[in-house]
């Protein structure tokens, strides 16, 4: 039997419907033996950042159809996370080792097979890049750009939740492809960052804004070539109305959808034809080949400064919910990660 630790975890406690609580969530404690069996090759960690990424809402829902399974009420949220091997059966993870991939949200997990653990050998920037920038969220960013939009050197682009995890990265992506770059925010604090620290040329907080279509045609009188989606509904509607011939929307993320039960329409989704828009959805999981180029490049750009990164850390398993929670009522600045452990 191997040393017993107080394991804390942060437990999903039945599906929803509608915009995550954290009533729908609980902390719990247990004790975990620390040890693995042997004949596998089972990986045991030590959690030290978590990932606050809003596909985990999805995961809540009890539907069944979708790329990822949901979770199980009543089982640990699960989720990307930097951590330290603590035992091993791995050939490819020793103890020390420091490595991310999907892992629980808890102190200490075990992880069958070392399944999807990257070993991190580039230890020169923080920790809590690796579910930021470095991490496999962001390889979303990347691809998404530069696979799914296919852009041209000085285009028009917009990107909404533009000071999130991956708008950020998107609109910096841009700009070293010397094209236009407009980004929405919820809050004017956003905008400022956009403009003044993130490098987009111009920035609008969409919460002051009643007509949409408008707005779009005063920051782009004559349209825009590429639209990164994050959020959806109207403001994919009123995108749709201003993009030009032949523009490409890569659809990322669908935060303002309020409910599972009602998504609502696309009435403008027919001008996609005599403008013969490409709307196309994907997943990072279909670009993971990319990711070694991926790395390489962006802790490139990093230390060349040619990339700012915005976090937002929260400090403490039992803060993980809010800050979770809080990704859907804009409160998050930049990334939203949980620092629960130090190594």
């Amino acid at each position: 039997m191997g040393k017993e630790v107080v394991n804390k975890q942060v437990i999903f406690k039945d599906y929803i419907r509608d915009v995550p609580k954290e009533s729908d969530m609980e902390l719990k404690s247990s004790t975990l033996a620390l040890e693995v069996k042997e004949g596998t090759e089972d990986v045991v960690v030590k959690n030290l950042y978590l990932s606050c990424d809003p596909y985990m809402r999805g995961r809540m829902g009890n539907y069944h159809k979708s790329y990822i399974p949901p979770f199980t009420p009543g089982s640990v949220l699960q989720g990307f996370a930097v951590a330290k091997v603590i035992l091993s059966n791995h050939p490819n993870f020793k103890e020390g080792d420091l490595v991310s991939g999907m892992s629980g949200w808890e102190d200490y997990s075990i992880i069958p097979k070392g399944n999807n653990l990257t070993k991190i050998s580039s230890i020169d920037l923080p920790l809590s890049y690796f579910v930021g920038i470095l991490g496999m969220p962001e390889l979303t960013a990347y691809a998404g750009f530069f696979e799914v939009c296919s852009p041209k050197k000085g285009e028009h682009v917009f990107v909404s939740a533009a000071s999130g995890a991956v708008g950020q990265l998107v609109g910096q992506f841009a700009k070293l492809m010397d094209c236009y770059v407009v980004g929405c925010a919820g809050s004017n604090e956003k905008v400022d960052l956009l403009k003044n620290k993130l490098g987009f040329d111009d920035a609008f907080n969409y919460k002051e804004e009643h007509d949409m279509n408008a707005t779009l045609k005063r920051y782009f009188p004559k349209g825009f070539d590429i639209y990164f989606d994050n959020v959806g509904g109207s403001m994919l509607d009123a995108v749709l109305r201003n993009m030009k011939v032949h523009g490409r929307i890569a659809v990322c993320g669908m935060i303002s959808q309020k409910s599972f039960q009602n998504e609502g329409g696309i009435q403008y989704i027919s001008l996609a034809i005599p403008k013969r828009i490409r709307l196309e959805g994907f997943l990072q999981s279909d670009y993971m080949h990319l990711y070694p180029q991926f790395l390489e490049n962006v802790i490139n750009y990093i230390k060349q400064g040619k990339i700012t990164y915005i976090e937002d850390v929260a400090e403490g398993l039992e803060n993980a919910p809010a800050a979770f929670v809080g990704l859907f009522h804009g409160k998050n600045l930049g990334k939203q990660v949980v620092h629960i452990n130090d190594e």
